[in-house]
């Protein structure tokens, strides 16, 4: 780790933490987080030629690996035409396409620049398309950087959030409503009380951002029930679980139907990328159509949009959703096999290409139960994982992701090195 250290401190000097993005200085798991200098399929290299299992595909974009050749090219070809023209590009159309027909509640998209930029201008839309001011969403649902997304739950009936970072009023936060997720009759309760001023609901229908928690049966089509009779509107955030978990997202396998999308990650191919989109008559609201303003220099940027189109057409041409499901299911089963007979808790909540480790008795259902897992031991697999060579997400409130560049062999060895570390414990 020595050069990687030598990076770090240096990094320290220049860069607030040594990192461009919190979770990366690893202060959640302990030691010097590495530097990489190279990835390729399912491997990362790192800036001291050790070469790692990656389990965590660049935060999600990489379901089909590291270096992709189709991707590769795509961008070569888009490199040699311009890296950005301030102009409609013929590839905005082309990736429009794509994404109204592959997810079925989207009529029309906007693109932007990332997550955060999606789910903030999703918020701005339901807000001026139903002329309130209020926003429900649920604790450990992350939505990027937002102010008014970025609270923590308050207390009360009638939950209004509480800043969760420095440098946002507290009123930004009041504009917020902060309720626990799986919890209906929170929910209905909010509605009856302040239904008049809400615009919409937010969620990561799959929490993916304090491990990963799936929703009870019937719930999301309960919340889309709610949003029917109060006339609010239902937000999807699938930046992570877009494309991920199946072509159409979340919502194509629970058949429930949000008014507005937010993507990202995967429609980029590895590079950066938002968008959200929804029903024509909400998306027509927004300039240059409609009163609600949103705009961005580099949206529709052509890198990303021959990216994103190609790893979109590569994720059509080879359906690897199946292979992927089954070997997420393969090594959730198996660490939760060696648990069992190591005497201990591990729950390993599993879809498609995502899973996560939580150190519990119990199934985590919820943030404040997520937050009571055992995270020391979590710190300790992680640790005993990166020495021998397996790469998994620096936090115990992270989701795992497989790759289509991902097979047997990979398995095999994170569940005998997983195995090791479990029995460990």
């Amino acid at each position: 780790m020595d050069s990687s250290k030598k990076l770090f401190e240096e990094a320290g000097k220049l860069i607030p933490g040594g990192v461009n993005s919190p979770v990366r200085a690893f202060r959640s798991v302990g030691g010097t987080p590495f530097f990489t200098k190279r990835a390729s399929g399912c491997h990362l290299t790192t800036a001291d030629d050790t070469e790692l299992i990656d389990f965590v595909c660049a935060w999600g974009p990489a379901i089909l690996g590291h270096d992709h050749p189709e991707i590769r090219n795509a961008v070569s070809t888009a490199l040699s035409e311009g890296t950005s023209f301030g102009t409609p590009g013929a590839r905005e159309v082309d990736m429009a396409k794509r994404i109204v027909r592959l997810v079925a509640s989207v009529e029309k998209v906007r693109m932007c620049n990332s997550g955060t930029e999606a789910t903030m201008s999703a918020v701005r839309l339901a807000r001026g398309y139903t002329g309130r001011s209020k926003i429900i969403k649920f604790s450990g649902c992350y939505h990027g950087h937002v102010d008014s997304l970025l609270v923590k739950a308050g207390s009360g009936a009638l939950t209004f959030g509480n800043p969760d970072s420095a440098g946002i009023p507290d009123a930004f936060a009041l504009e917020t409503i902060v309720l626990p997720y799986n919890d209906e009759e929170a929910v209905h309760n909010s509605f009856e009380e302040a239904g008049e001023d809400i615009a919409g609901i937010i969620l990561e229908p799959y929490p993916a951002n304090c491990g990963l928690i799936l929703p009870n049966p019937g719930y999301l089509k309960t919340l889309r029930t709610i949003c029917d009779k109060y006339d609010a509107l239902l937000i999807f955030d699938e930046v992570m679980t877009g494309f991920r978990v199946a072509p159409g997202g979340v919502q194509e396998l629970e058949e429930v139907t949000p008014d507005i999308t937010t993507m990202g990650k995967i429609i980029g191919g590895g590079l950066p990328v938002g968008a959200f989109g929804g029903k024509a008559e909400v998306m027509n609201h927004l300039a240059p159509e409609g009163p609600v303003y949103q705009a961005g220099t580099l949206s529709g940027n052509p890198l990303a949009m021959a990216a994103g189109i190609a790893a979109l057409d590569v994720l059509e041409k080879e359906n690897p959703y199946p292979r992927l499901d089954q070997m997420g299911r393969r090594l959730a089963s198996g660490l939760n096999e060696v648990a069992v007979a190591a005497g201990i808790p591990l729950q390993t909540p599993q879809v498609g290409s995502m899973l996560c480790l939580f150190f519990s008795q119990s199934p985590i259902n919820n943030y404040e139960q997520a937050i009571a897992t055992e995270t020391a031991l979590f710190k300790s697999l992680f640790r005993h994982a990166l020495e021998h060579g397996i790469y998994l997400p620096p936090s115990p409130f992270e989701t795992c992701f497989l790759s289509a560049a991902h097979g047997d062999e990979e398995i095999n060895r994170a569940l005998e090195v997983l195995g090791e570390g479990i029995r460990s414990l």
